[in-house]
């Protein structure tokens, strides 16, 4: 594998293609105080075939003068108003283990003159592709539950282990409906599917709708509170700007599992995301004496993104929904500066991606954990 190296990103090669080479920067450090970018757009996977059902009138707006589905026999792929409920036939539902889960109101007016809600779930590959319109009186842990039970039902996939959701204020309706269901909710944004899905969704189908109110904001907001310090479990000891081409990151994603490092991946191919082989991904390498249980514990956080926050000279980890925490500070200098400007520029060169990678030291020859991620920016739902 390629080595990591430095800003300005030169790539240098390596006699073992299966090794990593760290090596720290001088004036960057770990904090002792306290103290994002949008991608490119990526056509999301559309379906071959998708089973819709017809909206009730009671609950949205629809013109009086269009056929319903349930007049018509022809399926209405691009039908605003329809709800979807596809399952991949060449996929096994039994290889579906772990949901995402969105569930909130739209800009969509009903006939009433209030806002529609919508639960939109799918799967990581959308393999598995639901929605379902929902008035507002009726949204409660137990709405949810039942919708979640009809999935299952509908489409013959056996209920899931885990189902993530990133919004912070629908943690009750999400966690208690998934706890009824013996399923462990994980409160993430690492549902990138999803907002992928909901980005695609905001274009294709929301404004399209009769109802849509333009200019709306979105009735639950998500969260970017102040960064907090970093809990002591958590630090590391040294860390550098880094980078590697894209194949070489696929190759590490690859290698977790045999290697029984941590860490997560990314398929971008079932994501519908292109990117070149050897395009150049952006990372952070860390360094710890107690690397593996340094890992093991950013294992468990949920990792979504990583910032190089220029205006207070230091990095900011988001994990989670909605915790930030203060990963990384520096000595503010005209050099340091423009590094954390070059790789927040190439993150944002290809669309978000980057990585963090987390070994003993920043010559070793290879990392105990690896996490490849996606900034993404919130949905415009």
């Amino acid at each position: 594998m390629a080595s990591l190296s430095f800003s300005p990103f030169i790539i240098r090669s390596h006699n073992n293609p299966c090794h990593l080479n760290f090596k720290s920067l001088s004036n960057l450090f770990f904090p002792s105080t306290p103290i994002s970018t949008r991608p490119t757009n990526s056509p999301i996977k559309s379906s071959p075939q998708l089973r819709t059902n017809s909206v009730s009138e009671s609950s949205v707006s629809s013109p009086s003068n269009e056929p319903s589905l349930a007049d018509s026999g022809d399926v209405y792929d691009d039908d605003p108003a329809a709800e979807l409920s596809f399952l991949d036939p060449e996929v096994d539902p039994e290889s579906i283990s772990e949901w995402e889960l969105d569930f909130c109101s739209r800009p969509i007016l009903d006939t009433r003159g209030k806002k529609i809600w919508e639960l939109v779930v799918c799967d990581r590959s959308l393999s598995l592709q639901f929605t379902k319109y929902f008035p507002n009186n009726v949204i409660n842990s137990i709405t949810l539950r039942d919708a979640l039970v009809s999935i299952s039902e509908t489409l013959g996939v056996p209920m899931p282990e885990k189902i993530r959701f990133f919004r912070h204020v629908i943690t009750l309706y999400a966690a208690a409906s998934s706890l009824q269901l013996g399923i462990k909710p994980v409160p993430s944004k690492r549902c990138l599917a999803l907002l992928l899905w909901l980005e695609e969704r905001f274009e294709t189908v929301y404004i399209r709708h009769p109802g849509f109110q333009k200019g709306s904001k979105p009735l639950l907001a998500l969260d970017s509170p102040f960064p907090m310090e970093l809990p002591e479990n958590l630090y590391g000891e040294k860390w550098a700007f880094v980078q590697l081409p894209f194949s070489a990151v696929q190759e590490e994603v690859s290698s977790l599992q045999s290697r029984f490092a941590f860490g997560a991946g990314i398929d971008l191919d079932l994501l519908g995301i292109e990117i070149d082989k050897k395009a150049l991904i952006p990372g952070l390498a860390v360094a710890s004496s107690r690397a593996k249980p340094l890992a093991a514990w950013m294992n468990g956080l949920e990792l979504c993104s990583i910032e190089a926050d220029i205006d207070k000279a230091c990095l900011v980890v988001s994990v989670g929904i909605s915790t930030r925490y203060v990963y990384a500070t520096y000595k503010r200098t005209l050099a340091t500066t423009q590094e954390a400007e070059t790789w927040e520029a190439a993150k944002k060169s290809c669309g978000g991606l980057h990585f963090l990678a987390i070994q003993e030291n920043l010559d070793s020859d290879d990392c105990v954990g690896f996490w490849f991620l996606l900034d993404l920016p919130p949905p415009p739902v």
